[in-house]
């Protein structure tokens, strides 16, 4: 029997997620068009900033980001790779636990401040507890990356690598050549549609993105969370035992259909 772990959440072979920066007060629109399609993903937010000129309230963080994940952004959105060890670490500390604060969820993951990262900044950051960090490098492409704390999005809302981001959902949504975990993953920040008034972008991607079978769609850390999992199973040599020490259902590919292995769960093929 060949057992491949190919599927997300549900059986499902692709997964889509979104991730926008900083908390400025577009959010509350681009929130709600989110939320008409059920589109799911995470907000990265700067806690220095709440409540500041063109900068959303810190008592909105709850019901705003209700069916999101809040995430970090830096508290004063700094460039880490200018700072001591020290001042990465109090930001990041700071970030965290104001946004804990306010939001009453565990945060524990980010985006990279102006995408700008490095390795000494990435020990620090999982010091702090960060367990994934998005950076700005758009591949283009639907892969799942080796480690979350260089998780490269597929594009940005304006597109990557010669393709708009609704041409990019085209050949995601494609029939597959080999059966392989899709992931679309796509940035930006509210303000970039005010201040380019093309709203109707977002609104046609999520139109085009949205109530697509063998979809799921998630947050970051619901994708991180799932992908750590499926890596945690732990198989026999002969491949015909398969344990799940994991708190969460997984679901891998046996001889080409769903096979779902529940958590705690061992299955004997």
């Amino acid at each position: 029997m060949r057992i491949e772990a190919n599927l997300f959440c549900g059986g499902a072979q692709r997964a889509l997620t979104v991730s926008y920066d900083d908390g400025r007060e577009f959010d509350r629109r681009l929130v709600s068009i989110f939320d008409e399609y059920s589109i799911r993903g995470t907000f990265h937010l700067n806690s220095g900033k709440l409540g500041t000129p063109g900068y959303i309230a810190a008592d909105e963080v709850p019901q705003l980001y209700a069916k999101h994940e809040i995430s970090a952004h830096g508290e004063t959105h700094p460039f880490y790779t200018d700072l001591p060890d020290a001042g990465i670490l109090a930001d990041i500390t700071a970030d965290k636990r104001a946004l804990e604060g306010v939001g009453g969820r565990i945060v524990r993951g980010m985006s990279y401040p102006f995408g700008d990262v490095d390795d000494r900044v990435v020990r620090i950051l999982r010091t702090a507890g960060m367990e994934y960090s998005r950076t700005v490098a758009s591949t283009g492409h639907f892969g799942l990356p080796a480690d979350f704390m260089y998780w490269h999005p597929t594009c940005h809302h304006r597109g990557a690598a010669g393709k708009t981001a609704s041409e990019l959902l085209d050949a995601f949504f494609a029939p597959q050549r080999y059966n392989r975990p899709m992931l679309f993953y796509m940035w930006g920040h509210s303000f970039e549609f005010d201040g380019a008034n093309n709203w109707d972008l977002i609104e046609e991607f999520c139109k085009k993105a949205a109530g697509r079978d063998g979809v799921w769609y998630a947050t970051n850390i619901e994708i991180v969370d799932y992908i750590n999992a499926v890596r945690a199973l732990r198989y026999s040599a002969d491949m015909k035992i398969i344990f799940n020490p994991s708190a969460l259902d997984v679901w891998v590919s046996a001889d080409g259909a769903p096979l779902k292995i529940g958590a705690g769960e061992t299955v004997r093929l």
